[in-house]
């Protein structure tokens, strides 16, 4: 035995040494790196840690609740840590800024707690952090040594987790993805190992000292990398914590939302399918027409000798010898001949009193005129764009006045568009990374040159009212009154606005470390940082308290490659005011001076387009003054044709007799005055004018009027005096056969335009009553007045008095009377011509053609209104215009307001909202955040800044932003520092969760009135204070909003899209959320009327094509068949005007509505006289019924609507203006010409062929009234 046992001696004695060294090793791995706080850290308020290698230290009682807060994990057995309060207390407040943005996501916010808790307090630190520098040997009174850098081993898998659960973390207010403020760079750039290396680089301001971290899986030169268990962001955490939301995970999303396919274009053999079809139904029909036709001749060669030849034959009812004709007219014939012959009895009764007694029907006109014209004293103008083209009750101005009412009017927007002609780009050569390019007005010189614009523009003093006006008075200070800085989102704000700070530099004579290129880069990623974690701290959030997003304050970049942008945007929102007139003075006051100070400032190295909120109406205005002189000149030129030709001159030397100068000039001031009578009438009403009323009426009414005015005086330049009748009688018996044809047109125009005052659109309306009233006025007018002034002419002329001068008197002389010459014209060659045999098919064939176009093309004419249109062609807005079309990334924000009736203080009223943990996935943050991923088709391009998010996070016990004094319960800022401010919410489980009942509306004013600091980012005064409307005394929360920006919307038809997508998704939402929510952007009100302009305007041409063909058929003597003809051919007009409208670029809007509107009532009046002289007929056959029409109206409407308005129309093309270019002389012209077109050529060929059977009780009553007389020659003529 011992022996045994000496022998295995040496063997204990090896297992001892073995057990001893490996005990040694273990007690090696379980000890600390650091221990305590020691000497300052460079980096302000920072200390370092203390060297120490000792085993794990009990936490003292004291620290066990920052423990419970911060590492829930550690709380377990004696906690012996290796770290002290102090470190747990500099842990919190370094993780407060993650707190705020990452918190939203609990998996994510476990996850980087977890790094940092192993890293401050894990008592197996020298498992995977070994310290590699320490400060200098320790003063004798200490035995610390400072630690100043440790390598960190971090399992990569762990970083990837951690990465991974965070990635997709939003932050609400800026609507950006939370890394881009915790990664020093954009988050599309961000990954698991520079994310790490930046949250441990000294250079971030809030690192103590260097951390370096080193990642791998397994095992490192002795050291187990730190690869703890990490939560996806679809879990929860073992508190009951839910999973992270779809805005803040994307892989709690499922799959990304698709939109639903464009319907293919309708095509047949892949051409449009509108061509085809109607290229067929023409070929068709052509073929049908003209089987028709020649079977018709054919016919007609056989059975009769002359179409042409007299019906002399005693026994045919419609001769004119036989002795009983009316004896198979119908009782509706005989009913419309009393009818007619009524009306003739009255006109021609009125027509020779009017004659008898000139001076009391001048007289009497003359004082119901200056009545109706005194309104005009009461005239307002409207040019408020909003009430021009938004009815008040229609949806888009009730949700504005919701709107403006609950929160404030939308800012007005004073905006500047820089660029450089210089091509100097610059390459940044950053300390790590790839190398970075900078377009050249990035350039530090021309920055600076553009501060000094900025600051200009600050500086600028207008006056008002004798007082001065400044920015500062106006402007949109979300801060007031604790911080008074105006709202400038413009790229020099990341820079404070100063030039000392765009100086900012640090570096040596290698190498720049920090400049204004890293902090510009930091800054467009991270737009709401306090501190841009650079050497240099300068922070890029404005000095307004706001964040400037990169989309809003740069132009012209690609992807979000913001370096490469060739444009700086610069916008002062300026407050708008609702019922303020006097503050909105100042503000249009200080507009007045920007706009004068751009217009004087000059650079050659900047290039810049500007536009106040001013801008358009003021251009609006310029032009309306500028082409005053193009109107007056229009209507000088239609004047003196008008003058000119009435007159009917017979020889050179009675020129001055047979002139009608005065009488023209007198009917022109009758047209005029019916105008003046309308409006002043109206003005009486309290209704307001507007730019169109007064542009278009008066070539409306002049129109209709001169037209009426051209058919009475030749009418009676053509009439033979009968035997033993009088001046007033004769008169009289012309009024008798030509005021009901007058009384047709202007009683159908009156009704149409009245009928198209129902619609909608407020301009239309204005322009349909204003224009139905002037119509009717003047229609009264040449009845009464005008007819007394024809008969006071007609006595001079035939006492050969010289016209104008009367009192001079020609000696008497046998005068030949003859017709004028387009009177002949039109009888002799152009009537037989048109009504040719081989004419007729031929001018069928072309005008079913053009019909066929134009309903080919009818859906492709585009609708809205190019703002650019609206602009001289001289505009600086022009430019602007350009520009904001090729620089701007983003278009408008957009408000989803949620009118009210959510109870916020419930979770259910909370998650129908909110997008973070455990909201509904059809929450309202969550269904905008679901249209941002497919912005090009819904047009949202942002998640929605929250309010109610932002709340949550605020509110959070681990937070440092919401504290209460204990003394007072007054809201504790977080950067006061004050031992009796107090959490507001208990670091309790029921602590964390969000607040409910009366604590949500106890913290909500605090976080309302909470300005955004270094200590806490959170704050709601800037982003929120105007978002959340609440109810008096704050006891429940009303209206509320929550905004996003639309994607970039370049023309009309973008600007629609959006507005019908923002109210399909709204619609959505109230849907989900139970209560009403409403989409609002300021461009809405202007652009909703196109939502419906298709229906209204076939509802409004509907409406007046139903007026004109009732009152042309009960005024025709209940001819419904004529009724049909006027009513088809302006209907072809109408169609017509839309093939116009495409081929020649005029877009659909109010302001072509009016003019089709318009065109109602011209084309009445190239159609009804017609329609009206071959009703009353008495010839035999249709082909010489429309000739003897055409013949005898013809020329009267050729000459008074054609000749008079062409050359007036003609001078339009000159005006400066692109809307007069566009929407007057192109569609005037177009309307003219198709009106006489129809009127002059188509309709009297369609009469020919299918125009009304004879009225029997017509002929009959005509038999009978000139039998015996002189009129019966002329009617057998």
């Amino acid at each position: 035995m011992g022996l045994l046992a000496e022998k295995n001696n040496p063997f204990m004695c090896l297992l001892f040494v073995l057990l001893a060294v490996g005990h040694y090793q273990w007690v090696q791995a379980q000890h600390c790196v650091w221990y305590g706080e020691c000497g300052d850290s460079p980096v302000a308020g920072k200390k370092y840690n203390c060297n120490y290698t000792g085993p794990p230290i009990a936490l003292p009682a004291e620290g066990n609740e920052l423990l419970t807060e911060l590492c829930p994990g550690y709380v377990y057995g004696n906690q012996s840590l290796c770290c002290d309060v102090a470190q747990l207390g500099t842990l919190k407040r370094s993780l407060q800024l993650p707190l705020q943005f990452l918190s939203r996501c609990p998996a994510c916010f476990f996850n980087l707690m977890n790094l940092f808790c192993e890293l401050t307090c894990s008592p197996h630190q020298s498992e995977f952090m070994k310290a590699t520098q320490f400060g200098p040997e320790p003063a004798l009174n200490t035995s610390a040594v400072d630690v100043t850098e440790v390598e960190y081993y971090i399992g990569q898998t762990f970083a990837n987790a951690m990465y991974n659960a965070c990635k997709d973390v939003e932050n609400p207010s800026t609507n950006v993805k939370a890394l881009s403020l915790l990664c020093g760079k954009e988050a599309k750039d961000c990954n698991a190992t520079n994310w790490i290396q930046f949250m441990f680089d000294i250079n971030n301001g809030q690192s103590p000292f260097s951390i370096i971290p080193k990642f791998s899986d397994a095992p490192v030169s002795g050291f187990t990398p730190m690869n703890n268990e990490t939560f996806a962001c679809t879990e929860g955490l073992d508190d009951g914590s839910g999973p992270c939301s779809c805005q803040d995970c994307a892989k709690a999303c499922g799959p990304k939302p698709v939109p639903p396919p464009l319907p293919p274009p309708w095509t047949i053999f892949g051409v449009d399918a509108m061509y085809v079809v109607m290229w067929i139904s023409y070929l068709a029909f052509l073929l049908i027409f003209v089987t028709v036709v020649l079977g018709a001749y054919c016919y007609r060669k056989r059975t009769i000798t002359s179409e042409y030849g007299p019906i002399l034959d005693s026994n045919n009812p419609l001769s004119l010898n036989n002795d009983n004709p009316d004896r198979d007219a119908t009782c509706c014939e005989t009913l419309g001949e009393r009818f007619e012959n009524a009306m003739r009895l009255l006109f021609t009764a009125w027509g020779s009193y009017c004659v008898r007694q000139p001076l009391v029907v001048i007289l009497s006109t003359l004082v119901l005129v200056a009545a109706a014209s005194s309104g005009l004293a009461y005239m307002r103008i409207t040019t408020d764009p909003v009430e021009l083209w938004s009815a008040p009750d229609s949806r888009a101005r009730q949700e504005k006045d919701f709107f403006d009412g609950h929160f404030a009017p939308f800012f007005r927007t004073e905006q500047l568009i820089i660029t450089t002609p210089l091509n100097s780009t610059f390459t940044f050569e950053p300390q790590q990374g790839a190398d970075v390019p900078f377009g050249a007005i990035l350039d530090k010189n021309i920055l600076h040159q553009v501060l000094d614009l900025q600051l200009g523009i600050e500086g600028l003093v207008a006056e008002y009212d004798g007082h001065n006006v400044t920015l500062e008075d106006i402007c949109l200070a979300p801060l007031a009154p604790y911080n008074n800085n105006c709202t400038i989102l413009s790229v020099l704000n990341y820079f404070q606005n100063s030039h000392e700070v765009l100086d900012h530099i640090n570096g040596d004579e290698f190498m720049t470390y920090a400049d204004l290129h890293t902090h510009f880069l930091y800054c467009v990623s991270s737009p709401a940082s306090l501190d841009d974690m650079t050497v240099l701290h300068d922070p890029c959030m404005g000095t307004f308290g706001g964040p400037v997003f990169p989309w809003l304050a740069l132009g012209g970049y690609d992807g979000t490659h913001y370096n490469n942008a060739t444009a700086l945007v610069i916008t002062f929102p300026v407050n708008n005011y609702k019922d303020d007139e006097v503050k909105l003075g100042k503000a249009r006051a200080w507009e007045k001076e920007f706009i004068r100070y751009m217009k004087n400032y000059n650079n050659p190295n900047l290039t810049i387009a500007f536009n106040s909120e001013r801008s358009i109406m003021d251009e609006i205005d310029r032009e309306s003054d500028s082409d005053i002189s193009t109107i007056v000149v229009s209507y000088v030129i239609m004047f003196v044709y008008i003058s000119l030709a009435l007159g009917h001159i017979h020889s050179l030397r009675r020129l001055m007799v047979d002139s009608k100068i005065s009488l023209g000039i007198a009917g022109i001031l009758i047209v005029l005055s019916s105008v003046a009578c309308s409006l002043g009438i109206f003005s009486y009403a309290g209704i307001p004018l507007t730019l169109i009323v007064i542009e278009v009426i008066p070539f409306l009414v002049l129109a209709v009027g001169v037209d009426n005015i051209f058919i009475i005086v030749q009418t009676y330049q053509r009439d033979e005096r009968m035997h033993q009748e009088e001046l007033d009688q004769q008169i009289g018996r012309i009024l008798g056969d030509v005021a009901p044809s007058m009384f047709l047109s202007s009683l159908s125009e009156t009704v149409a335009f009245f009928l198209g005052a129902l619609s909608d659109m407020p301009a239309v309306r204005t322009f349909s009553l204003f224009a139905g009233l002037a119509v009717f006025i003047d229609f009264l007018m040449q009845i009464s007045c005008f007819v007394s002034l024809l008969g006071l002419d007609a006595r001079r002329q035939e006492g050969n008095r010289l016209d104008i001068i009367c009192c001079v008197k020609l000696p008497e002389g046998q005068e030949v009377k003859t017709d004028g010459f387009l009177f002949r014209f039109f009888k002799k060659i152009y009537a037989p011509f048109i009504l040719k045999e081989w004419v007729r098919p031929i001018v069928v064939a072309v005008f079913v053609g053009m019909l066929s176009f134009s309903i080919a093309v009818v859906n492709k004419v585009e609708i809205g209104l190019d703002q650019k249109l609206s602009m001289p062609d001289d505009s600086y807005v022009l430019q602007y215009f350009e520009n904001l079309t090729t620089y701007l990334h983003t278009g408008p924000p957009v408000y989803f307001v949620v009118e009210g009736g959510v109870n916020y203080t419930s979770l259910e009223g909370q998650n129908s909202v909110c997008g973070g943990v455990g909201c509904n996935n059809d929450s309202l943050v969550q269904q905008v955040y679901y249209s941002s991923l497919i912005s090009n088709y819904t047009t949202i391009a942002y998640s929605p800044s929250s309010w109610l998010d932002d709340y949550f996070d605020w509110v959070k016990p681990q937070s440092s932003c919401c504290r209460y004094f204990n003394n007072t319960g007054a809201f504790c800022n977080a950067s006061v520092v004050d031992p009796s401010c107090l959490h507001c919410r208990p670091m309790t489980a029921s602590g964390k969760q969000r607040p409910e009942g009366e604590d949500f509306l106890r913290f909500l004013p605090m976080f309302l009135s909470d300005n955004p600091n270094i200590n806490c980012g959170k704050g709601g005064h800037a982003a929120y204070s105007s978002a959340v409307h609440l109810d008096p005394n704050d006891t429940g929360v009303g209206a509320t909003y929550f905004m996003t920006y639309h994607t970039i919307l370049q023309n009309s038809s973008d600007f629609i899209h959006a507005l019908k997508m923002a109210r399909v998704l709204a619609d959505n939402i109230t849907q989900a959320v139970g209560h009403k929510v409403f989409p609002y952007s300021v461009f809405y009100v202007f652009y909703e009327q196109y939502l419906t302009i298709v229906y209204d305007t076939a509802f409004n041409l509907s409406m007046s094509l139903a007026a004109v063909f009732v009152v042309t058929a009960v005024l025709l003597g209940f001819e419904l068949w004529s009724a049909v003809m006027v009513s088809v051919t302006i209907a072809m007009i109408l169609i017509n005007m839309f093939g116009v409208m495409w081929l020649w670029g005029i877009s659909l809007n109010a302001v072509s509505l009016v003019n089709l509107v318009m065109c109602v009532g011209i084309s009445v009046e190239f159609c009804s006289h017609i329609m009206r002289a071959f009703s009353i007929s008495v010839k035999s056959t249709r082909v010489e019924r429309a000739e003897e029409a055409l013949a005898h109206m013809g020329s009267s409407v050729f000459s008074g609507i054609t000749l008079t308005k062409f050359g007036g129309i003609l001078i339009l093309a000159l005006s400066k203006s692109q809307i007069f270019q566009i929407f007057y002389f192109r569609m005037y012209l177009a309307i003219v010409l198709l009106g006489a077109t129809h009127g002059l050529i188509f309709l009297p060929v369609l009469l020919s062929y299918i125009g009304p059977s004879v009225n029997k009780a017509k002929v009959s009553a005509a038999n009978k009234r000139y039998a015996g007389t002189e009129r019966e020659r002329l009617l057998n003529y």
